[in-house]
């Protein structure tokens, strides 16, 4: 936590946060500490970091170097998506336009010096677990990645360049045919949006490419064991769903960080989806079911319903056109 909020382990701030829910970076050899024995160069690496992801950032191109390896090869993502800490995490460092001064840069500088790696992942986890609606996780998690689409334009980016270099994260809560809908129209949107509203041309540009964790805040603390058929069905409704990547979580997360035995458990469930179950063989396997297809079509409507809304409140966006925001 004092990491994610900018602070120094030995800050009077971080007294006795240090180390109860992940690991402290303080310094370039916090982050040499880290990755000893990972070779960069050949790592993909997430981080799940959005406050300080410009400095933490910049340690871990330090660290690269220092392993002998070229920064312009490196891949992975950064999450940066300091729209979601306004409205749900609440770990902001600075106001939005700094922050957003800050992403932008950021944006500028993978797409010239580092092209593999993603320099923003736009979360709707955490606003779900904040008690948003499978709908509004959608609207407003798809709306945040606008805001960054408008934000890369008006550096002077090109759309068919930078949208791919956009990711999603998505929660994936327990109503089994809801979530598989919202991840459907999530997908249906943001090409649609992409394509007639901000001009992009290319098929990669408009696909969604998007990470799932399931749903931390549907288990309980209460036999906990039950905690581990919840995360397969949250994990199956992903798959289904058409995520590209995912996140079992431990049957004791509402307790504490993870056991090792717990961490198996959650590897082997998403081991077992994808290699006993075949669901992985095809995809949108759900896609022509009567009530999949009208529950996306619903989701999809509410979202829109409430991206009007979001646009009566800061201006009005024509085709191809950014908004003034």
């Amino acid at each position: 936590m004092p990491t994610l909020m900018g602070h120094d382990s030995d800050s009077p701030h971080a007294l006795g946060e240090v180390g109860h829910c992940g690991v402290a970076i303080d310094s370039v050899s916090d982050m040499d500490l880290l990755f000893d024995g990972i070779p960069l160069g050949e790592t993909t690496t997430s981080m799940t970091i959005s406050g300080p992801a410009i400095p933490a950032f910049c340690m871990y191109l330090v660290a690269a170097e220092r392993q002998g390896v070229d920064i312009g090869g490196l891949n992975g993502t950064l999450q940066t998506d300091i729209f979601k800490e306004y409205i749900a995490q609440k770990e902001w460092l600075y106001p939005p336009e700094p922050h957003l001064r800050l992403i932008g840069d950021l944006m500028e500088y993978c797409a010239e010096h580092i092209p593999a790696f993603k320099p923003l992942s736009v979360s709707g986890y955490h606003i779900r677990e904040a008690g948003a609606t499978a709908a509004q996780e959608l609207a407003y998690t798809l709306a945040d990645g606008f805001g960054y689409v408008e934000l890369g334009l008006s550096r002077g980016l090109d759309i068919d360049r930078f949208a791919p270099g956009l990711s999603f994260f998505f929660d994936a809560h327990i109503d089994f045919f809801e979530e598989i809908a919202k991840f459907r129209a999530a997908r249906r949107i943001w090409a649609r949006w992409i394509r007639d509203t901000y001009g992009a041309k290319t098929e990669k540009a408009q696909w969604l490419r998007f990470h799932t964790q399931t749903a931390g805040v549907s288990l309980t603390a209460q036999q906990p064991y039950n905690n581990v058929v919840r995360t397969a069905v949250e994990a199956l409704s992903a798959v289904l769903g058409g995520t590209n990547s995912l996140h079992t979580n431990a049957l004791d997360e509402t307790l504490a960080l993870p056991t090792e035995q717990s961490a198996e458990i959650a590897l082997r469930t998403q081991q077992v989806l994808m290699e006993e179950t075949g669901v992985v063989n095809v995809a949108d396997p759900l896609g022509g079911s009567w009530y999949v297809e009208a529950l996306t079509d619903e989701i999809e409507a509410e979202a829109e319903r409430i991206f009007e809304q979001i646009l009566r409140m800061g201006g009005e966006r024509t085709p191809n056109t950014p908004s003034a925001r």
